[in-house]
């Protein structure tokens, strides 16, 4: 009888020390900022940078489940307000009426800029002039310049393509809006699916102009990247009228730094969550200087730089 109750005893002991073990390294089930389960909404011009946030975040914190589904921007935003996910990531913040409807759910959206990308304009290798001026892209957007050899004489004669990820992406809403202000007609334009398409297609295409999300071809330590851009050729703006290799810049992190690059803009994330959960948890991670880091690396721009103390020591 001792030795029974001597080897329940025992099993107690380890039964306490495993759910102790348990319960340090978090429950599965339990929706904190650490853990659970959320899905989020990504305007797919952004993939690539959440892709590598959300990977390192669930290497960190293992009972961690979140699904990203990678869309255009309208449906990021009509998946938030449908209640179908708690927070996104865009290229705009929410609207009055938007911040209306959520706060008419008691949900009071946190929005918070974590990074500064860019439209890059590419082209196919072969292209003779890699310099365009923002007159001249707002002349193509709206009809008036419609040929390559209207650009530079050294171009053929053909009909410039114009090409981008999607026909309803943040892209086009940036174009049309902040460039057109409304006088956005280009006739000779269509769109892919996705960035990574649109890339693919004006590799192989020379009469193609494609529009592209910075993240897709700015980190050249991303072999997948690299490639990209042994296929495209990356094309700099200016803001003058008259391009030059000294006044155009390509959408690189010195030139948004500098607000050089003329076709950059913001990217949010918008979190809706009723009270903190694993959405809170992403967001303030890739706010952290560990986040950020991840976002410099991409090839945009981090909202916060990271920072490094380097003590030097004086000459004795």
């Amino acid at each position: 009888m001792h030795s029974v109750f001597k080897n329940l005893g025992v099993l107690l002991i380890f039964l306490a020390l495993f759910s102790g073990c348990r319960f340090f390294k978090g429950d599965p089930y339990r929706n904190t900022t650490i853990s659970g389960k959320s899905v989020i909404a990504v305007d797919e011009t952004f993939r690539p940078v959440m892709e590598a946030e959300i990977e390192l975040f669930k290497a960190i914190y293992g009972y961690s489940d979140i699904d990203a589904r990678y869309l255009p921007e309208p449906q990021v935003f009509d998946l938030l307000l449908r209640d179908s996910v708690q927070m996104i990531v865009a290229s705009r913040m929410l609207r009055a009426e938007e911040i209306s409807v959520l706060n008419g759910r008691k949900l009071f959206p946190k929005q918070l800029k974590i990074a500064t990308d860019a439209i890059a304009l590419i082209v196919h290798p072969s292209c003779k002039d890699s310099l365009i001026s923002l007159k001249q892209i707002k002349a193509i957007l709206s009809g008036k310049i419609v040929t390559w050899n209207q650009l530079s004489p050294e171009c053929p004669t053909r009909p410039i393509k114009l090409l981008f990820d999607n026909k309803n992406s943040g892209i086009v809403k940036y174009l049309a809006d902040s460039l057109c202000h409304g006088a956005f007609s280009a006739a000779n334009a269509s769109a892919m699916e996705f960035n990574r398409e649109v890339i693919e297609y004006t590799a192989s295409h020379p009469d193609v102009l494609g529009f592209v999300s910075t993240s897709w071809i700015g980190n050249r330590n991303d072999s997948l990247h690299l490639s990209f851009h042994k296929k495209i050729k990356v094309v700099s703006v200016s803001e003058a009228d008259a391009p030059t290799p000294d006044n155009s810049y390509k959408p690189y992190q010195a030139y948004l730094l500098g607000n050089m690059y003329p076709l950059s803009r913001s990217v949010y994330m918008i979190n809706a969550e009723p009270r903190s959960g694993l959405s809170t948890g992403l967001v303030s991670f890739v706010a952290s200087d560990k986040g950020q880091r991840i976002i410099l690396k991409s090839g945009i721009l981090p909202a916060v730089a990271p920072t490094r103390v380097i003590n030097v020591r004086p000459h004795l």
